[in-house]
């Protein structure tokens, strides 16, 4: 197997293009407002109640800033939003790296851009399985699929993009765009990318401790179990 070694990145990288998606929304008028101030041209790709609250905050500069993903790759949500994201112009956008000449040729073969900033948090699992009586089917339903794939490709790839998933750190992020032309660090990428795989692990703890502590009975009991 082929190891692909990089030798060359950049310590600021523009942010061009962001992928915002999340259950919690709070703090996203701010942090949209931050990102345009520092970076006017920002495009922004997002998906579902995200895009819609989005086009809320823009308003009128939507239109200039805001795509949904399935416009930009092509391929329609399917049914409750199952997939949304799992795309490859989205992971080449998130794994591409900046001197790589096949990467660079990929991104035109596909005309695809590169992602500098993931915003994601993912699915309320614990405060659903936190609540009584919720079934083994509706904390199902609560298992994020392409958010932890998202943040776990950004911040594998720290070298290039900002995986953002605390609100938490909204102003600090602004903050640094603003006092250094709409451009990450590397040390803030960095930090953000410990955080992020700190989040998935506990994400998929959460999962792994709750179906570890119910039986298959519980499990089947859920569903009209066919033959």
């Amino acid at each position: 197997m082929s190891i692909n070694v990089v030798a060359r990145i950049d310590q600021w990288v523009p942010v061009r293009h962001v992928l915002i998606s999340v259950s919690e929304k709070s703090g996203l008028d701010r942090l949209v407002e931050g990102l345009l101030a520092a970076a006017p041209r920002v495009r922004i790709f997002s998906t579902g109640g995200t895009h819609g609250r989005l086009r809320e905050i823009l308003g009128e500069k939507a239109g200039a800033h805001l795509q949904q993903v399935s416009d930009y790759t092509g391929q329609a949500e399917t049914q409750g939003g199952l997939v949304k994201t799992l795309d490859f112009k989205i992971y080449l956008g998130l794994l591409t790296e900046t001197y790589n000449d096949a990467h660079q040729a990929d991104l035109r073969r596909t005309s695809a851009v590169p992602i500098d900033m993931v915003v994601v948090n993912l699915y309320p699992f614990r405060q659903t399985v936190a609540q009584a009586g919720v079934s083994v089917e509706g904390a199902r339903g609560q298992i994020d699929i392409g958010g932890p794939c998202m943040i776990r490709a950004a911040a594998k790839n720290f070298i290039r993009v900002a995986p953002v998933v605390d609100p938490g750190d909204y102003a600090r992020i602004t903050g640094e765009l603003k006092h250094n032309g709409g451009r990450t660090s590397l040390a803030l990428r960095f930090a953000l990318a410990q955080k992020a795989f700190a989040h998935t692990a506990d994400y998929d703890r959460a999962i792994a401790d709750y179906l570890g502590a119910r039986s298959l009975a519980e499990a089947a009991g859920c569903y009209d179990l066919q033959d």
